[in-house]
Order: structure tokens, then C-alpha cells, then sequence
């Protein structure tokens, strides 16, 4: 049977499709946009997920709570055995976060659901670089709060792991929390990245108000959930998850790995 791979033009997706495909695996890569994701990619509408997943047994999937509904039935009417979800650690922080409103709606289907849970990704430095190449700065508030990000190629193995072994092999209506190997403040982040590739960086700890004029988001209450969560996380290190190493057999790959496979991005 066929394995469906949504969000087909993201890092983790085309991780999870490499390896299905070296693994043997028949994979359909789904995506808003299937251009150049080669012959077998398709067009994924959220709201009418029912073409995409006809004759699918299993699906890695990227959704949220508005479009979760409509996978639900079209999954069920076609017969859908098994569902990884990417969700997030935030979904751990109460029944509103999106995340965990997302994650109760998939897992009332009929099918076998696996929740992923990763924490900060180590490919969010990516938007740093363009600060970097311009002003030789990284201005960001709270840079001393704490977290543990992970490797995007960790979650892919984590994720790759749980398709091959297909549902009924223990990881059904399971969450699996996932950490990278180490809680570091972004400041600790920003010295690894000119250590690692010699960029020189400032770092400017912004305040809040810096924060909000320099950072406009279009989602207001968004941003201060955030800003509210990196504050409580100054001073107070990152719990670190043993799912990549539970899932996978090895243990999750630090920061200065990310940057070595990112050569360039910092000048």
C-alpha cells in the first residue's frame, strides 16, 4: 500500500520521503504546490484531503485544527490504517494550545495515531542569517532563555521509524515528546554559530518593547504567547526528551551537526 508524505516541500517531509524510498517503500509526496517535487507528487488540498489520500494505508501529516475535520472523514472513507502527526511539545501546554486541539481531532478517527512532538527546531537559526549578513548582529529578546532544539533530521528518523514499523507495533495512540541533546540559551546558540563557522555576531538581548517594534507579527496574541513562554524559560533549563534516541537507536545530533550541514548560511 502506499504511504502519503504531506507538506512535501518541508525539510522534515522530504527527509521522511528519502527514507521511506530507500527503505523500499511506494511514497505519494503531497504538497499545495507539487512543482518540481518530481513525478510521484501530487496536489494536497487540506479542505478536501479525499484525492490525495485514495488507496493511502498510512500518512505523515502537517495539519491544524481548521483543516483536521475534513482529514478525519476523508481517512476513515478511504481506509486509512495509520497516522503520523507532526504536533509539537506545546501541545502539553493546555487543551487551547492548537497543537493539542489539532492532535484530539486526528486521533478520533478510526485509524491508529501517532503523535510527534518536537520542541524548537535547530533550522529556525535560518532566519537569523539574514540579520547576520546585514548588520553583523542578532537582536532577538529573552536570549537567555533556555530550550533544546532539535535537528529537523532527527524528527525525520523518529517519524520514519514509526511508518516502517506500521500501526499495531506498539506506537499507537502514542505521544513521543522529542528534544534535541542539549538545553542552551540562545545566546550559548549564537557563540556556537561564530565558533563553528567563524562569523563574528553580535548578540543584542532586546527588551520586550524593542522586541515588538522591531519583530510585528500579524497574529498579536500569538507573539505574546511566545514572549510569555521564552521569559519563563530564562534561567530554567530545557527538560531533554529521550524520544529520538527511544525510537531511533541513536542519540539526537547536536547544533554545531546542524551548522555543519548549513555550510554558507552565515556568510
Amino acid at each position: 500500500m502506499t504511504i502519503l508524505v504531506t507538506g512535501g516541500r518541508g525539510a522534515i517531509a522530504r527527509a521522511v520521503t528519502t527514507g521511506l524510498t530507500a527503505a523500499g517503500q511506494d511514497v505519494r509526496i503531497a504538497s499545495r504546490e507539487p512543482a518540481d517535487l518530481g513525478p510521484t507528487a501530487i496536489a494536497y488540498d487540506p479542505a478536501d484531503p479525499a484525492p490525495a489520500l485514495e488507496g493511502v494505508s498510512q500518512v505523515f501529516l502537517y495539519a491544524d485544527p481548521e483543516s483536521a475535520p475534513a482529514f478525519v472523514a476523508a481517512a476513515d472513507a478511504a481506509g486509512v490504517k495509520q497516522v503520523v502527526l507532526l504536533s509539537s511539545l506545546s501541545a502539553a501546554c493546555g487543551p487551547d494550545d492548537p497543537h493539542a486541539r489539532t492532535e484530539r481531532i486526528i486521533a478520533s478517527g478510526g485509524y491508529a495515531t501517532t503523535r510527534m512532538q518536537p520542541g524548537a527546531f535547530m533550522s529556525n537559526a535560518k532566519f537569523w542569517a539574514y540579520q547576520v549578513r546585514a548588520t553583523g548582529q542578532i537582536r532577538l529578546p529573552y536570549l537567555d532563555a533556555e530550550e533544546a532544539p532539535i535537528h529537523e533530521q532527527d524528527i525525520a528518523d523518529a517519524v520514519l521509524q514509526v511508518l516502517l514499523d506500521g500501526p499495531g507495533h506498539g506506537h499507537d495512540d502514542r505521544a513521543y515528546p522529542l528534544t534535541g541533546p542539549e538545553s542552551m540559551t540562545r545566546r550559548r546558540q549564537i557563540a556556537l554559530v561564530t565558533e563553528t563557522t567563524g562569523v563574528p555576531i553580535e548578540a543584542v538581548d532586546l527588551t520586550p518593547d524593542e522586541a515588538r517594534a522591531e519583530m510585528p507579527m500579524r497574529d498579536v496574541g500569538q507573539r505574546e504567547t511566545l514572549f510569555a513562554y521564552w521569559a519563563s524559560r530564562v534561567g530554567t533549563p530545557h527538560p531533554i526528551e529521550p524520544g529520538v534516541e527511544l525510537l531511533t537507536g541513536h542519540t539526537a545530533r547536536p547544533f554545531t551537526t546542524w551548522l555543519t550541514d548549513n555550510p554558507g548560511l552565515f556568510g
